[in-house]
């Protein structure tokens, strides 16, 4: 009888090792160095916006005054010897409604970003939809940042204006790319570069698609920055694949692509930081270009900054809709404001833009705004 307890009991020991063991398999994964990140930030203004050609102003309250607001996940999981997996979904929304996405039309889920790639000694590389060239070299150097609302480089490159001037957007292919592989190299000396590739998925033509490159440098004070890029499609979400230029009335002329090119620098003199850029786009198929300055500065004041930006665009050729009797069209946008800072997370800002598009009336915005960091 005793033998037999024995057994038993060398048995339940046995089988207790083997289902301990398969659940240290399991949950190996769970236990490996890994981590998830919830983050986000909230921008919310009161104001009144009045762009060039607008008959009035419009009191407003705002979302995403200084930078659009978004939400989502973010994570690594060591690999091993220095190579890590990444990954990336967040979303655009807009405070001052709970609505998704940047505007309307704009609904997808994970329309900011959505991709998961490799990283280490070689770089990254990432795959799904992601920056596109323009993006970093843009924000990076004028003081208003990714302000779609106050930036006058972004306005000028990024936002088409839907009102009697029929302003459109000097720059195609949106600020992020859908069905993109991007390659990003190592760091050298401050020096970083990005590749950047979108699928077409337009069938029966391969040949269709997105390509481009930035680079990027930091040296101390000095930072420089450029970016190339061809688009031959339209990028927003959803949208109609196709076409990459055309008036904001929602009529020609349109364009099979588009190249542009840009380069940038600031300098920080400690009492103020300068910012310049430069940009050319050229639209085949039509006549029509654009050149667009920027200059800017950012004057640490109190806890805070005074921020001051100029953009000037002037736009050429036969298909641009002038003014009967002109060949080009300017567009002058001036923006002032202050960045107080509440903490780390939290700053305070106000700002009043200036914007003239020729033969439009001038148009004045404000607006006054929280923006929040989680």
């Amino acid at each position: 009888m005793q033998t037999t307890n024995n057994k038993f009991k060398a048995v339940k020991l046995a089988v207790a090792a083997l289902i301990g063991g398969a659940s240290a398999i399991v949950a190996m994964p769970a236990m490996a160095d890994t981590n998830v990140t919830v983050s986000g930030l909230v921008d919310t203004y009161v104001g009144s916006q009045k762009y060039s050609g607008d008959s009035a102003a419009s009191s407003i309250v705002g979302a995403g005054g200084m930078t659009t607001s978004w939400w989502g996940f973010s994570g690594t999981e060591d690999l091993g010897d220095g190579l890590q997996a990444n990954f990336k979904l967040t979303s655009f929304f807009r405070s001052n409604n709970g609505a998704i996405g940047r505007f309307d039309g704009n609904e997808t889920m994970f329309s900011r970003d959505a991709h998961v790639g490799l990283s280490g000694a070689f770089g990254a590389i990432s795959v799904g939809r992601d920056l596109a060239p323009n993006f970093l070299p843009s924000i990076l150097f004028n003081p208003f940042g990714d302000s779609f609302q106050f930036s006058p480089l972004i306005m000028h490159m990024d936002v088409p204006v839907f009102n009697a001037s029929n302003w459109a957007n000097t720059t195609a292919g949106d600020t992020g790319w859908s069905n993109e592989l991007m390659y990003t190299t190592p760091d050298f000396s401050g020096l970083k570069a990005n590749l950047h590739y979108q699928f077409g998925g337009i069938a029966g033509q391969t040949g269709k698609n997105n390509i481009g490159a930035n680079v990027l440098y930091f040296h101390g004070p000095l930072a420089l920055t450029a970016f190339y890029q061809r688009v031959d499609i339209n990028n927003p979400l959803p949208g109609e694949v196709g076409n990459v230029q055309q008036a904001t009335d929602g009529e020609g002329p349109f364009a099979p692509s588009q190249k542009a090119w840009f380069v940038g620098g600031s300098y920080d003199l400690n009492f103020a930081k300068l910012f310049a850029t430069y940009q050319q786009t050229t639209n085949d198929g039509i006549d029509w270009k654009d050149k667009t300055l920027q200059l800017g500065t950012s004057i640490p004041f109190g806890h805070g900054a005074i921020l001051a930006s100029w953009a000037g665009t002037k736009r050429t050729g036969t298909d641009i809709s002038a003014p009967l009797g002109e060949s080009s069209i300017k567009r002058n946008t001036a923006t002032v404001g202050y960045d107080y800072n509440l903490s780390k997370r939290t700053d305070v800002y106000a700002n009043y833009m200036y914007d003239k598009i020729t033969d439009e009336n001038s148009g004045g915005s404000v607006g006054v705004g929280i923006r929040h960091r989680f």
